[in-house]
């Protein structure tokens, strides 16, 4: 059972959320805590739309996005049961908790506790607010406080015919609201984003040795002493004097204190310094002075922070790095940090011409209405994006060398070549012309760009900050066997989820015994084998150990499956319950993973005739997993057992005769 679906894996979602609500309400049920399947199936659906898109990853910001959002936005039911609804999400994530589910990497239960207790006081408010209430969510809800079943197809195509004759009441001031609050509002279906590798950065004291040495850190350092206390005289246009920038260029290394200039706006680099300092608050202009920041002087003496604001900073300098006319620096806050993300994770330097061709696309939409050729424009956006690498490298975000690519970047550009369209329909990355020119140009050598450990941690706080995932290597060392597993099952790769697995047990002293346990505590039959399967890939010791848990009254089923379909010799020898445990760990995942009519469906073709007799040897197998168990005889055996014993009356008066007799007639 997975807790994460690409976005198309409509079928796998569902058949995953209607397991979890299925077992979430029996489990609530057991401890008399409250639980509407409504309200939990949308907390599911409100984390598979979103960017990140793990069912299982919960923090404050999620709870307040779920219960102030998307329950006003999206869910329509009774006032009654929308305010109770706070308590059947803590269900939701107390369940999770409980099944060792919950990513780790979100906030703790107790944590979550506080975070919706937190938000019940706003939640009330949220919705009564129409402005909270999309337009489709309205008028549902109208229906529903009018009696109306929605349930009821014919019911609801009357409802604009009943509202137009005023038969059907509704507040107009709230729809107007509603409808004026409709484009201001973010969409609360997010796009999914790209998952990113897991990520292994150096120790902390090698990041804020780096820091110390970035050429930007030292220069803005420099910089705010030059400006002194007293600070530095502006010109009337806003500028230093001619003596003062020239000063302040030897200072800082531009090499532009020579130059024959008529103004302080002619040196670019101590104009793109000074717009940098601004922008990360450590200078700021005044009443024709320049003047220091008093609150950045903590941050001077950290080069580390002062690193992390001048990163941040950066993206705002579309306007004073690039000269006009540019196409660059109308979309450059926004761009650059996706063409950081592009280079995010990539085991060998990115070819900056790769990043060109996917900039271009963008750009070429701003071109003016001139006769520049788009060549020369093309050719522009070009020399800016290297413009803006350099500038990043002198910050130390990125390393930048000269040479041919990796035959990984040109892996992807094959395809028939022959055709102009500007589009792409055959799934490759960029238009034909641009596939074609691109591949000219990652045959010889070019400029080519990789991020440094400081810029892929800035570029990976800024993805968490927008709810993306982003994993770390060693961020799960605290975690519990089941959470570990759980994350490395559906987030790591295999080579990475090794290396996290090592520095796990390195942290637990070594035991794999808590893992294999773990796997035994897992209520969900097809998450319990692929973490079997996966410590098995990843863990040496643990595939040699397998054939000695063939016994294990919990793992046999499972490690018996995975011993055949690795295709171990002693899997042929099975005795007849040991093959009738593998079929039911089989149908037990089925179930899991399709629900109780696509088991019942496979039986018969399975079995036939037999399927009830197949079903009831399942049910009477001894198989460990109990939860599982008790599904497969109440939603398969029992519906089975009912379709193949029908009622059957016996002689005498039918049901409703009144005790006539069969020769008597009705009088016409």
């Amino acid at each position: 059972m997975r807790t994460w679906f690409e976005p198309h894996e409509d079928e796998e979602f569902e058949a995953a959320k209607d397991l979890l609500v299925r077992r979430c309400l029996v489990w609530a049920g057991e401890r008399g805590m409250a639980a509407d399947p409504l309200v939990l199936e949308a907390a599911l659906d409100s984390r598979h739309r979103s960017v990140d898109g793990r069912l299982a990853y919960w923090d404050e910001a999620q709870v307040r996005r779920f219960l102030l959002e998307w329950i006003p936005r999206y869910v329509t039911a009774h006032r009654d049961e929308l305010d109770a609804a706070p308590g059947s999400l803590l269900t939701l994530l107390r369940y999770i908790a409980a099944k060792g589910l919950r990513d780790p990497r979100g906030a703790t239960l107790a944590e979550l506790e506080q975070a919706v207790k937190a938000t019940v006081a706003d939640y009330p408010a949220a919705l009564d607010d129409p402005a909270r209430m999309g337009i489709a969510k309205f008028w549902a809800q109208t229906a529903l406080d009018n009696g109306i079943d929605l349930t009821d197809l014919k019911a609801l195509e009357r409802l604009p015919r009943d509202v137009e004759a005023g038969r059907v009441p509704y507040d107009a001031e709230a729809l107007e609201r509603v409808v004026e609050a409709r484009l201001g509002r973010p969409h609360l279906d997010e796009q999914r984003a790209f998952p990113q590798p897991p990520l292994a950065l150096p120790p902390a004291r090698e990041l804020g040795e780096a820091a110390a040495r970035s050429d930007v850190v030292r220069r803005l350092t420099a910089l705010a002493d030059w400006v002194g206390a007293e600070g530095k005289t502006l010109t009337e246009a806003g500028h230093l004097r001619l003596a003062d920038a020239r000063e302040l260029a030897g200072l800082l290394g531009t090499g532009e204190q020579d130059l024959q200039v008529r103004s302080a706006a002619d040196l670019p680099g101590v104009g793109l310094l000074l717009a940098w300092a601004k922008h990360a608050r450590i200078v700021r202009a005044s009443k024709g002075r320049l003047l220091r920041v008093a609150k950045a002087a903590p941050l001077l003496r950290d080069p580390e922070k002062l690193w992390s604001r001048a990163f941040e900073a950066y993206f705002q300098l579309g306007r004073d790095m690039l000269t006009p006319p540019s196409l660059l620096w109308s979309v450059f806050d926004e761009l650059m940090p996706d063409v950081l993300n592009s280079v995010y994770g990539m085991a060998s330097p990115m070819p900056v011409a790769r990043l060109e061709e996917t900039v271009w696309l963008v750009c070429q939409d701003y071109i003016p209405s001139d006769h520049v050729p788009e060549e020369t424009w093309r050719d522009r956006v070009g020399r800016e994006l290297a413009l803006a690498m350099e500038a990043l490298a002198e910050l130390g975000a990125v390393e930048l060398s000269h040479g041919v690519a990796d035959a990984l970047y040109s892996s992807d550009l094959a395809g028939d070549l022959t055709t102009g369209d500007r589009t792409a329909d055959d799934g490759l990355p960029l238009p034909a012309e641009a596939r074609d020119r691109l591949l000219r140009r990652l045959a010889e050598p070019g400029l080519l760009v990789r991020l440094t450990p400081l810029g892929a941690r800035a570029l990976r706080e800024r993805m968490l900050a927008e709810g993306r995932d982003a994993p770390l290597i060693g961020e799960l060392a605290d975690a519990s066997a089941a959470e570990l597993l759980g994350v490395l099952l559906e987030h790591y790769p295999p080579k990475a989820a090794a290396q996290e697995l090592d520095g796990w047990l390195a942290a637990h002293g070594g035991d794999p015994g808590p893992l294999l346990d773990a796997v035994r505590a897992c209520s969900f039959r097809t998450r319990a084998a692929a973490m079997l399967s996966l410590l098995a890939e990843i863990h040496p010791g643990l595939r040699s150990l397998l054939p000695s848990l063939r016994t294990d009254p919990v793992l046999g089923p499972m490690v018996l499956m995975e011993l055949a379909q690795r295709g171990d010799q002693a899997s042929d020898r099975l005795g007849a319950d040991e093959n009738l445990l593998v079929t039911t760990e089989g149908v037990l995942g089925l179930l899991e993973l399709a629900g109780p009519e696509k088991v019942q469906e496979q039986l018969r073709a399975m079995a036939g005739p037999n399927a009830l007799a197949l079903v009831e040897a399942m049910a009477a197998s001894g198989h460990p997993a109990q939860e599982s168990m008790e599904e497969l005889r109440t939603l398969v055996a029992e519906p089975m057992r009912a379709r193949s014993h029908p009622l059957r009356f016996v002689p005498g008066p039918r049901p409703g005769a009144r005790g006539r007799t069969a020769g008597r007639k009705r009088k016409r």
